[in-house]
Order: C-alpha cells, then structure tokens, then sequence
C-alpha cells in the first residue's frame, strides 16, 4: 500500500513544471568541494546568483582565488579554503573553522575529481590510492563533518558528483569507474539510511557523460554521443539540486540505454561502450618507472584544470550578470 501511494505521489510530482518544484538556496550556505575551476567554479557562480552563500574547497590556491574574485565581482558572497581531501583530518580541520568563521554548512556538494585514465596494470598504486581518497573516500569525511548539523536542524541537501562511469564499466578507467561506481552506492546507501531515521535531507547524485574544457577527459574519442557542455551541466546540476531529484543522469536520454543494459547479454554491453568510446587517454600517461612521486600528482588531471575555455565564457558572463536571490 505504501509503495503505491510513494508511486502516484511521484507520478503526480513529476507532471509539475519544475519552475514550480523548485526551492529556494536563498541565505544557504554551500560548500562546493573542487571549486578552484571547472565544473566547480560554474556551479559556485549560480548557486551565489541565487542567494547562496558559497565556500569552496580546493587544492588550487591559485584558482581558488580566481573564483572568490569571479562570484564577488558577480555580486556574490563566497569564501575559499585550502583543503587537501586525501586528507580526513585536514578536512575535519576545515569544517571546523567553517563553522566558527562561516557557519552551519547546509548544502554540500561533493564535486572535487581525479582520473589516470590508464590501464590497471600501468597504473602506480598511490595514485589508485589517490583516485579513490579524492573520489569517494573524501565523502565520507565531508559527510561525516557536516551531516551531524544539517541532521539537528533537519535540513539540508547533499550532491555527490559521479558519473555515468559509475554505472558501466569503461576499459583504462578501472579505477575511475570504481570509485564513481562507489559514489553511486554511497548517494542511494546514506538516502535510504536518513529517510529510514525520519530526517528531511535530501540527497542527489549526478551522472553525467563525458563533459568537456574541465581538463579530465579532454582526449576521449566518444563516437554518435557528444562529449557535454560544462555550462549545461552545471545548469542540470543546479536544477537537480532545488527540485530535490534523487538522481540525475546527462544526457537524459541515457537512462533507456541504462535501462537496456541489464536486458541485453554483457557482452552486447561491452561491445556497444567499445563502439561508444573509442579511446580514453591522456596525452602523456605518468610513467611509474621515470616520474617522481610529486610529478605524478601534478599531472593527474582534476576537474579545475585546463579551464582557459571555461575562464573566458565565465569573463563575458560576470561583466552582464545580475544576482537573483
């Protein structure tokens, strides 16, 4: 009876018009992990377009400070930190001082990524390690750092960034795909965990397609799918954040194919994500053997590198923008 009335109540949600479901961030404070460019730094601008109070966290100094001037000169209110979330005790640190200095963090955003895009075998154990700490064992930290406020006040809102590569598996990202497969499981294992409780968090998880200009996957040879606009993604993001969707997949129209994935063999499966994406690669994969500990992690590409494209569109967008709270 229950899961009948859950199913016309989402039946009837799903036929308002989403500019009638969406919620207010206005005076909320969001945490934007990753924010030093890319991805992050888009979804920082408009969520401080509409009210919010943005903090961002990042590894990139220097492009933190890009985008505090960016969401200001916008008219925004934002706030940078550095913060390295390989480490769980820096993070709690971080969270701490936010709280003192900021406030009650009510909007997380767990965006911050890393890939090697290389073969298992060819990959060096630390930067498997690395991978996983930056792309799922840091939203554990996050979580924990910040859950416990939003669960007294009984609000908030949690959006981990995954991908569609965490719902199949793609050759030279095993490590990638693992670690936004766990990404996905978290999102669904935490929702399930705080709706059982009786708490009114929400959570989302976002998996989008190959996105382009963020620096991580700017080699990929995707066939008949185009790689996707960073701007249309942050949009979906944003808007998947205020209408309080469970999950959002980009391109939309991937969850058939999704759908059909489970209704074909695996290895009518594997042959169509072989015909999909045709090679994912860097230009010059890290050699365990000839570079340093220190210039394997400068060259493991993150989502606010190689935003020369995405600074300029952000540049012609701040000059005519006007904040909506």
């Amino acid at each position: 009876m229950l899961s009948i009335i859950a199913l016309v109540r989402g039946i009837i949600w799903a036929l308002i018009p989403k500019k009638y479901r969406m919620k207010s961030i206005n005076g909320e404070i969001a945490l934007v992990t990753g924010g030093g460019g890319g991805l992050g730094r888009l979804l920082s601008l408009r969520l401080s377009k509409l009210g919010a109070i943005v903090v961002v966290w990042d590894i990139n100094e220097a492009g933190i400070e890009e985008t505090v001037k960016l969401v200001r000169a916008a008219g925004g209110t934002c706030y940078g930190y550095v913060c390295d979330l390989c480490d769980r005790e820096d993070i709690y640190n971080k969270a701490k001082i936010i709280k003192e200095e900021i406030g009650k963090v009510s909007i997380l955003i767990n965006n911050a990524g890393v890939v090697m895009a290389t073969k298992l075998l060819d990959t060096p154990d630390k930067m498997i390690i690395r991978t996983m700490d930056v792309n799922i064992m840091s939203h554990f930290w996050t979580a924990k750092a910040f859950l416990p406020a939003m669960m007294q006040a009984n609000k908030g809102h949690i959006v981990s960034v995954a991908s569609l590569a965490g719902l199949c598996g793609v050759a030279n990202l095993v490590d990638y795909c693992t670690s936004k497969y766990a990404a996905v499981g978290f999102d669904e294992s935490l929702r399930v965990e705080l709706e059982s409780e009786g708490y009114n968090i929400n959570t989302t998880v976002i998996c989008p397609y190959f996105i382009r200009s963020t620096g991580m996957f700017e080699d990929v040879q995707s066939r008949y799918l185009s790689t996707l606009s960073p701007n249309d993604v942050a949009d979906r993001i944003i808007t998947a954040l205020r209408c309080n969707e469970k999950y959002a997949i980009i391109p939309g129209y991937l969850q058939i194919l999704l759908v059909l994935k489970w209704m074909f063999p695996p290895e009518c499966t594997a042959m169509f994500l072989r015909g999909v994406v045709k090679q994912v690669s860097l230009n010059s994969p890290p050699s365990a053997s000839t570079t340093t500990e220190k210039e394997e992690m400068r060259s493991v590409p993150t989502k606010d590198q190689n935003g020369a494209a995405i600074h300029q569109q952000l540049s012609r967008r701040v000059s005519s923008s006007e904040r909506k709270p």
